[in-house]
């Protein structure tokens, strides 16, 4: 039995990441399309990092040369504005509050590339708060900042077991010493067969089917 559960969100919690991407997309699109679809694809080939770095990125290297580079902070409030209906609104994975039942002694954690307060506003808004007795956790600081922190404080206590969508997920978690389990329905990572093969990594379909593997 695992003492702490740490749940990446988009893609694992809430049916997220094509909400993320679209709002990536309708940001980037005043900058042209191919500006815009460069950004999609860092932002899906790099799940988990956060929305300062990817926005960062965008504005150092894929806006074309006679463009007027934009302010970060307008980008990243024009994506917030674009997110947030979606966060509320998008499907909640099936399941949890029955892992949640299973496990009531045990700490979980949100730890996401996504927006802090953001994720603290949906979650509280969602009712969905409740179920995360360790804390939701986000950017700007980074997952590999925020689960050596939360290690170091106590607030995750071993055996953990990282459940998460991305290569970032897994790099994180596994450079933290926690275990991991990589759940597909969601997951916008189209390499993940190999990439979980080539790492021996576990895999479950759903939430549901993890928890019928593990009680």
């Amino acid at each position: 039995m695992y003492q702490s559960y740490v749940f990446d969100c988009d893609g694992v919690v809430l049916d997220s990441n094509k909400v993320k991407t679209d709002a990536f997309y309708k940001t980037a699109i005043p900058f042209g399309e191919e500006a815009a679809k460069a950004l999609v694809d860092y932002h899906v080939a790099n799940g988990g990092i956060s929305r300062y770095v990817k926005f960062a990125k965008f504005i150092d290297e894929m806006l074309p040369p006679t463009s007027t580079k934009p302010n970060l902070d307008d980008l990243l409030a024009t994506y917030a504005n674009e997110v947030i209906a979606g966060l509320l609104s998008c499907q909640v994975v099936e399941g949890l509050h029955e892992l949640r039942a299973l496990s009531p002694d045990s700490r979980w954690l949100i730890v996401s590339g996504g927006d802090q307060a953001e994720l603290r506003e949906v979650f509280a808004e969602r009712g969905l708060a409740e179920l995360f007795n360790g804390g939701i956790f986000g950017s700007p600081d980074t997952k590999d900042d925020i689960l050596k922190r939360e290690l170091l404080s106590g607030n995750i206590q071993q055996p953990a077991l990282f459940l998460g969508d991305s290569r970032y997920d897994h790099v994180a978690s596994s450079a933290a010493g926690l275990d991991f389990v990589f759940i597909t329905q969601w997951s916008e990572f189209h390499e993940w067969p190999s990439y979980c093969a080539e790492h021996q990594l576990k895999t479950v379909e759903s939430l549901t089917e993890l928890t019928q593997k593990i009680f």
